[in-house]
């Protein structure tokens, strides 16, 4: 499932064309290379589709690879971190004020209070828009001699949280040269992009002057194979150090060693249309809800990887199981009695099909008549979004475009939400979403973000499955792997082999 931009995808949800077989190891390291760290083999799920576009679906790639960096980076616990700025202040509801760091870009140009304005104004007029910027009217100006005044056209709180977008990278003046902002050798991460070879492979080296010290590693060889059993292959014949996105059924095929599992923000979720249909009844929303297990699904689909649903925000949002509300105004479920829906979903992420399958027994079980609908993601986005179906199985990671778990709500479950599957309209989810938008206090806001969770599920236009956990194939010799609960980084300074 996308972000809310248009009518674009993100990345995470899309397949390339499928690349067969295995792919010859292009990174032999050199005696020169291993006296002066190692290359790393990276095999990626997802190629670039928009020839690395920082506004796109590719931003995250790029900031995956350790290529790019914004003003302000996400921390542990979900909270805005500084990075290309040290610090910053908020000077009033609309203005803010980021101090920035002595930083280099990578063609050798240093990092201004003119450059990073001219960077941020790119991104806030690119089109379409970055999935951080949609509803945000934003400006940026230099002030003083190290700092940048960014300005909103309305009160934003969860600025700081926003800016630590991959697409609001910081990118030099010659990025933008051309037709379209260009990341080769004009980022400012550990890591610069010295060739890509179309869809199928990027070439990066080490970047000596990062302002957050040398990388171990001395360059990447990055791969992309979109179909997973030649990924995970690649990693088990080690042809690469490490696989991103191993599918749990090729979990088994590797060594315990080689395996990681992280708790992901990624939520996988029934969503029912409540504007038309059988779902428009609010008790046959709570006969499905009630039908569900997301229990065998994270046991008998994910073999283990993912978690029961608990709700929008899962396990890796580590501070929402101590703020949970339980839902309150539910609807008593009514007998289905026989009652036809049509369940899509797609199939570029292969277990859910797998989960659409075990829905429908469970919902029939119940006493629903069930249709699944299956497609590629991007043949199912408008139809599913016009209300085509009467419900939507999606996975979507909650955090990965903005940080904000604020945004998420407003997007996808408020009547003027951009990305609205289950096309709820609610007077009472619509406050408690404004009144989280308010927040600017970090645990209110967060507080309030569950409030509106709660008042979101109490409509059951969302029942949420199960919380995913994402394989990542590590080889036995690498060390420093990031493994991000927001699929934001995997390789860093510390990085090597």
């Amino acid at each position: 499932m996308r972000s809310p931009r248009g009518r674009r995808v993100i990345a995470g949800l899309l397949l390339a064309p499928v690349l067969t077989g295995c792919f010859a190891s292009g990174g032999d390291s050199t005696e020169d290379d291993l006296a002066d760290g190692a290359r790393l083999r990276v095999a990626f799920a997802f190629p670039p589709t928009e020839n690395f576009s920082p506004y796109g679906a590719d931003a995250t790639l790029l900031s995956r690879l350790g290529v790019t960096e914004g003003l302000t980076k996400l921390d542990a616990n979900g909270a805005a971190a500084p990075a290309l700025a040290e610090s910053w202040t908020r000077q009033d509801d609309r203005n803010w004020l980021f101090t920035l760091r002595e930083a280099t870009f990578q063609d050798g140009t240093e990092v201004t209070p003119e450059t990073v304005a001219a960077a941020l104004t790119r991104a806030a007029e690119a089109e379409p828009v970055t999935a951080a910027l949609s509803g945000i009217t934003l400006t940026a100006k230099k002030s003083g001699e190290r700092q940048v005044r960014v300005t909103t056209k309305d009160p934003d709180p969860a600025l700081p949280l926003r800016l630590t977008s991959p697409g609001l990278a910081i990118l030099s003046a010659k990025a933008y040269g051309g037709k379209r902002a260009d990341p080769v050798g004009t980022a400012t991460g550990p890591f610069e992009v010295t060739k890509v070879t179309g869809t199928t492979a990027a070439t990066l080296d080490r970047f000596d002057a990062y302002w957050g010290g040398r990388a171990q590693a001395s360059g990447i060889d990055a791969k992309f194979i979109a179909d997973g059993t030649a990924r995970t292959n690649a990693l088990r014949t080690e042809q690469v150090d490490m696989a991103e996105a191993v599918p749990v059924s090729q979990a088994s095929t590797l060594d315990q060693g080689t395996r990681r599992e992280t708790a992901t923000t990624r939520t996988t979720s029934l969503l029912l249309n409540t504007e038309r249909g059988a779902f428009r009844d609010p008790k046959l929303r709570a006969a499905a809800r009630e039908a569900v297990d997301g229990s065998v699904l994270a046991k008998d689909v994910y073999e283990g990887y993912a978690d029961a649903g608990a709700g929008i925000f899962g396990p890796a949002v580590t501070w929402a199981a101590g703020k949970r509300v339980e839902p309150t105004g539910r609807a008593t479920a009514a007998d289905p009695d026989g009652t036809a829906v049509t369940i899509a979903t797609y199939d570029n992420r292969p277990e859910l099909p797998e989960v659409a399958q075990v829905l429908q027994q469970q919902l029939q079980k119940a006493g629903f008549k069930v249709e699944l609908e299956v497609r590629e993601y991007a043949r199912l986005e408008s139809d599913a979004l016009a209300g085509t179906f009467d419900a939507v199985v999606g996975a979507r990671n909650s955090l990965l475009d903005t940080g904000d778990p604020v945004s998420i709500l407003a997007s996808d479950f408020t009547c003027d939400g951009g990305y609205n599957l289950a096309l709820l309209c609610d007077k009472r989810v619509d406050r408690a979403v404004a009144a989280a938008e308010k927040e600017s206090d970090t645990a209110k806001r967060q507080q309030a973000a569950m409030n509106a969770e709660a008042a979101i599920l109490g409509t059951d236009a969302t029942v949420p499955l199960v919380h995913q956990q994402i394989i990542t194939g590590v080889g036995t010799s690498v060390q420093g792997v990031l493994l991000d609960p927001y699929e934001r980084t995997l390789v860093g300074t510390g990085t090597r082999r």
